[in-house]
Formats: C-alpha cells, sequence, structure tokens
C-alpha cells in the first residue's frame, strides 16, 4: 500500500453576513404572503432554525455577492492561520449556485480576493460540493503539487426565495419548503502537509464521497425538468421560465427518506471496511436541513446498533441555519474557535446531499505541533475482513492500521466489528453481514429490465400487469412456507415461532389485495390466478421451503431481511413512481402501498428478532447465507418478469 504523506486542516473562517435574524425578521427580510403564513410556521418548527443570516437588508435588497461571502471566510481562514495570501498555491471552492453563469465561481472567487496565479477549483453540486473542493485539494497537497490550500464552501440563495419570486400559484409546498430553510454564509479552511507549528491542527486521515446519480432520480433542483425543451434555456426568453417558475429550488420532501437509508448504507460500509467504530469517534459534525431529519437518523443508526453517542454531535443550525454547501465549514470553524477538540480525538464529518443523491465523509484527528505520525497509506485505513466461511464468522484479519487509531487491531486479536462472545458484538457482525448482502442485492435489482424502466419513468401498464403476475406467486406461498418453519421451531425458540405465527397470519390473504390490483388495471382473475411461475419464482419457492422444513430454520431471518426489506425500502417507491407515470389511482397499487407501509413494521421486528433471538454464532452465519441465496433469486424472479 503505498503511503502518501499527511495533510493538516491549519486555518479555520467563516463569514455570516448581517445580523442574526429570528422568524419574524426573516419573514420580513424575504417577504412572507399570508397564504402560505401555515406552511411557514410549520417548516420553521421542524426545521428548529432559531436564526439564521441573509445578505439582504429590511427592504430585502442584496446587500453582497456569494464571491464576497467566500473571500470573507477564506481571509478569516487565512489570518486564524497568521498566512499571507501569497503563501497559497490553490483555491478549491463549492456552491449551489454562483452570482454568475459563467466563469466559474472558483474563478470568480479568486478574482475578488486577488492574489498570485494559482490552481482553481469550482466543484458544482449542492451540499457536497464543498467536501468535493475539500477532497481534490487535500489530494493536491498530499501529492506535493501545492505548499498550501485553500478551500472554501458558500451559499447566497437568500436572493433567490424572496417573495416575488413566490407569487400566484406558481409556488409549490416542495419549493416553500427550501424557502424556510435555507440561508446564506460561508466557511473556508487551509490545508497543509505539515500542522501549524503554533497550536493545534486537524489531520485528514480519510475522506468518502460517492454519488448515487446512476441509480436514483433528481430530488432537489432548479432549472427545469431535465428533458429536452424542458429545461429553463429551452423557452423563448428567461422571462417566460422565470414566469413558470422553473428557476425556482425544489426539493422533494418525500424522497428524503431514501437518502437517510444511502447514508446508512454507506456508514455500515464504513465500519464494515474498518474506517471508523462508532465507539471509536469522539465527535460528530453532520450536516442535515432540518432538526427533524436528526431524529430520523438517530433512528437508523440506533437500529443497525452503530449509533455514536448523542452527546458527541455538534452542530449549530439552529443559530446559523442550513448554510448548505458552507454548512460542514461553519459547523467546523464554530467547534475549533470554541475549543471543543483536543489532542489524540476523532471528528467524523458526514455530508448528505439530496441533488441527486451523493454522500460525503471524512475522518479528522486532532494533533499537537510535533503531530509525528506516520503518512496514511493513499488515504486508505485498516480493512477488516467480514466475508469469511459461511459456517462461522470469521476471526479478525486486519491489513493495516491508522496512525494514532486508539482502536486499532493487529491480525490475530480480535476486531470490534465480528463476533465476540458479547451478544451485541453478535448482533453488530449480523447486522454489518446483512448490510453488504443487501448492498449488492438492491444493485441487482435496480438492474433488472423492469426496474430500470420503473426508475427511469419509462414503465408501461403492461410492466406493471406483468409485475403483479410473478408477484403474485411468491406472495401465495409465503404465509406456507413461514407456517412450516414456525411448525419447525423448537420450545427453546419460542420468540421465533410466535414472531412467525403472526406474520404467517398477517401474510396469508396479501394475494387478495393483489389479485385486486390487477383487476383494477385490466387484467381478469383467471390471468393472474392461471399464470405459472418463472424460473427465478421455482428456486425461490424451493429453497425457502426447503429451509422452512429443517429443525429450528433461524436461518429464514435472512431470508425476511431481504424480503421485507424489498417492501420497507423500494417497493413503496415503485408504487408512487407507477401511480405517477401511468396515473393510476390508490386502489390500482393498493399491494405495493400497503407493503411498502407494512413492511417498515415487519422489519423494525425482525431487527428486534435479530437482537434477541440469535443463539450463537454459527446462527448468525447461517442467517446471513441464507441472506445471500434468498437475495440472488430474488433478483433473477425479477429478472424473469421480462423473459
Amino acid at each position: 500500500m503505498t503511503a502518501f504523506p499527511n495533510v493538516y486542516l491549519t486555518g479555520f473562517g467563516a463569514y455570516l453576513p448581517g445580523e442574526p435574524l429570528d422568524a419574524d425578521q426573516i419573514a420580513q427580510r424575504l417577504g412572507a404572503g399570508a397564504r402560505g403564513a401555515g406552511l411557514r410556521s410549520r417548516v420553521l418548527a421542524a426545521n428548529g432554525i432559531r436564526t439564521r443570516h441573509y445578505a439582504l437588508d429590511e427592504q430585502g435588497a442584496v446587500t453582497m455577492l456569494n464571491e464576497e461571502l467566500a473571500a470573507a471566510a477564506v481571509q478569516e481562514a487565512l489570518k486564524d492561520r497568521d498566512l499571507p495570501l501569497d503563501a497559497v498555491s490553490m483555491l478549491a471552492a463549492g456552491t449551489t449556485q454562483g452570482d454568475l453563469l459563467v466563469p466559474g465561481f472558483g474563478s470568480m472567487v479568486h478574482g475578488r480576493l486577488g492574489g498570485p496565479p494559482m490552481e482553481v477549483l469550482s466543484a458544482g453540486g449542492v451540499c457536497a460540493s464543498s467536501m468535493t473542493a475539500l477532497a481534490a485539494a487535500a489530494r493536491a497537497v498530499r501529492l506535493g503539487e501545492h505548499p498550501a490550500a485553500v478551500v472554501v464552501g458558500s451559499e447566497l440563495v437568500s436572493r433567490s426565495l424572496r417573495q416575488s419570486r413566490y407569487e400566484g400559484d406558481r409556488s409549490t409546498f416542495d419549493a416553500e419548503f427550501l424557502r424556510w430553510t435555507l440561508s446564506d454564509g460561508a466557511g473556508a479552511v487551509v490545508l497543509e502537509p505539515n500542522p501549524r507549528p503554533d497550536g493545534l491542527s486537524l489531520r485528514l486521515d480519510w475522506t468518502h464521497l460517492v454519488s448515487y446519480a446512476g441509480e436514483r432520480p433528481v430530488c432537489m433542483s432548479a432549472g427545469g425538468e431535465p428533458v429536452a425543451g424542458q429545461t429553463w434555456l429551452d423557452g423563448p426568453d428567461v422571462a417566460t421560465a422565470e414566469q413558470a417558475g422553473l428557476i425556482r429550488l425544489r426539493q422533494d420532501v418525500k424522497a428524503l427518506p431514501a437518502l437517510f437509508r444511502l447514508g446508512l448504507r454507506e456508514y455500515m460500509g464504513l465500519v464494515r471496511a474498518g474506517r471508523f467504530t462508532p465507539d471509536g469517534i469522539d465527535h460528530v459534525l453532520c450536516h442535515y436541513s432540518a432538526e427533524h431529519f436528526r431524529g430520523e437518523i438517530f433512528g437508523l443508526l440506533r437500529e443497525a446498533d452503530l449509533m455514536i453517542d448523542e452527546e458527541r454531535w455538534f452542530t449549530n443550525l439552529h443559530t446559523r441555519g442550513n448554510t448548505g454547501a458552507a454548512s460542514i465549514f461553519v459547523m467546523l470553524e464554530e467547534a475549533w474557535r470554541t475549543g471543543r477538540f483536543t489532542p489524540g480525538e476523532r471528528i467524523l464529518l458526514i455530508v448528505p446531499e439530496s441533488g441527486r443523491y451523493s454522500l460525503a465523509f471524512a475522518q479528522l484527528t486532532c494533533v499537537a505541533a510535533d503531530d509525528a505520525a506516520s503518512p496514511v497509506g493513499g488515504g486508505e485505513v485498516a480493512r477488516v475482513a467480514v466475508r469469511g466461511d459461511a459456517a462461522t464468522p470469521p476471526a479478525a484479519q486486519v491489513t493495516g492500521a491508522l496512525p494514532g487509531a486508539r482502536s486499532a487491531t493487529v491480525a490475530g486479536t480480535p476486531s470490534p466489528l465480528v463476533a465476540q462472545d458479547g451478544d451485541g458484538e453478535l448482533v453488530r457482525w449480523t447486522v454489518l453481514e446483512l448490510a453488504r448482502v443487501w448492498d449488492d442485492f438492491e444493485r441487482q435489482v435496480r438492474s433488472t429490465a423492469l426496474v430500470r424502466r420503473i426508475d427511469t419513468g419509462t414503465a408501461t401498464l403492461d410492466d406493471y400487469r406483468r409485475l403483479l403476475v410473478h408477484l403474485r406467486q411468491q406472495v401465495v406461498e409465503g404465509g406456507r412456507w413461514i407456517s412450516r418453519a414456525a411448525s419447525n421451531f423448537s420450545v427453546e425458540m419460542f420468540a421465533l415461532r410466535s414472531a412467525a405465527i403472526k406474520h404467517a397470519a398477517e401474510e396469508h390473504r396479501d394475494y387478495q389485495l393483489l389479485e385486486r390490483d390487477y383487476c383494477a388495471v385490466g387484467g381478469t382473475i383467471e390471468q393472474i390466478q392461471g399464470a405459472r411461475k418463472n424460473i427465478g419464482s421455482e428456486a425461490l419457492s424451493a429453497y425457502v421451503f426447503h429451509q422452512a422444513s429443517q429443525p429450528d430454520p433461524v436461518d429464514l431471518l435472512g431470508a425476511m431481511f431481504v424480503i421485507e426489506g424489498l417492501g420497507a425500502g423500494l417497493v413503496l417507491g415503485w408504487a408512487r413512481a407507477l401511480r405517477e407515470q401511468l396515473g393510476l389511482r390508490e386502489d390500482q397499487v393498493s399491494f405495493l402501498s400497503y407493503h411498502g407501509d407494512a413492511d417498515d413494521a415487519h422489519f423494525a421486528e425482525l431487527a428486534h428478532l435479530l437482537r434477541e433471538a440469535l443463539p450463537d454464532r454459527a446462527a448468525a452465519a447461517r442467517v446471513v447465507r441464507t441472506a445471500e441465496v434468498v437475495a440472488r433469486l430474488y433478483a433473477m424472479q425479477l429478472a424473469e418478469v421480462d423473459a
């Protein structure tokens, strides 16, 4: 593994325009129509923001440019580090919307700052654009291309939120939600290959950025629809686009839970890969747009047994507002300035971006001026093998460790990521392995032709009817194999037996709901009842019935994980997409909608059973193996719909 020099965050700056504004002052600056007063109150109550900053005067006139906010934050960061601008040879800037369409935002910030020629990067996007800029600048400093770089995230969104843009029938909830959520500000950090000589620094241990745009639709956007002829540039003039509301930022609020689930997936993947462990993190700085979502994030982490203690989380959302791309640096600057970090502590940065579903993570370690940690290996850290033999969970196998990591392990030493004698570690290993199975399964499902058509909005009514036909075969037999499993649990497995009996009763008549939907969209009861199973359905049915016939079939928790997880994670989205694409009524997609909602509860019950009923390591490994097989066969069943 190639080792590169370390890189350190050595200076921190933030700039928030004007005085802090409360809810009444916000409404005054933006202008607030009477029609939206109730919605405004609900949004402000949900996001928990008490004060925020706008680059607007009392009459709503713009007082600064976005580039000026960014330049001010850069100057504050350089002042904090006591560096002249001439010492910097790279500027990386991230924002959602610059002041001009052309040139790039980074170039405009450089022009505002002045100073010598330097490399400039303009990172586009939304909230994670500043983390993209950070990762790019850090790599350049690691490679020795620059002795110092400065990274800035900046937003001036208030000018787009004024009442004049929201008159008449053009406003929607998705637009109004962002109107009372976003605010202005900028944050910046200085990067160097050595710690600052006169105090503390934050060593950048690794970054992890990932986009799901290849799998997911747009969630937050401005400028119209991503279809030729339907963007703000395609009309006769910009005024027409403005009149149609195409310029306005919109947030598909109903789609945000999918972002949190993706965040959990990446978080679990990082834990599984050995990048960090929850008990090894001292501080979490997580960007979220509203206080309401904090509870959802915590709930997901607790359900996965991967929660970092709540007191370790820091945010200034309540007093600084949601400043988009600037938020993570505005948080970091305040935490730094108030002395929150001490040498040896590790800080996890998390930035989910809803634009088209991106996630950014980074780990920092607070170090003193004489930090002598060995170079980080190419930004990589310990990798823990978690696949192992199917019979038992593997022993810890660690190929390396992050310099200075207090929880680092060596070969042969127990790892916190694999099952040990404690029940908590057994559950954690199982949950992480099931997360790996789910990652593979969801990718297989989304790659099938039918699901691709649903995701891209090109599904037909015939596609929907065929989906129902092929799902029915599995649904009809679901209650049967669960009942058989219940009959094969011994008295010692009372909890699992009771859960199986209850679940079988709930599943018993689900196929009738599915049949009604099929008939409601033009099919007949004879067609759906007379259809034969496809190859994937045959294989899936044979496998689960065989497993259900074994003594104490604990491993079927793995099958339920995949099947119920599909409902909780994907099916509700299919119902919504098909309803919108095909103009269907709710009573025509009732089966998918019901399972999308009900399977959330079933999935929570399953998570409880994993904690309460796993008897030993061998059983945990069987659960994972059965999940792997069922995932492959279920994906085959969906692929065969087009056969």
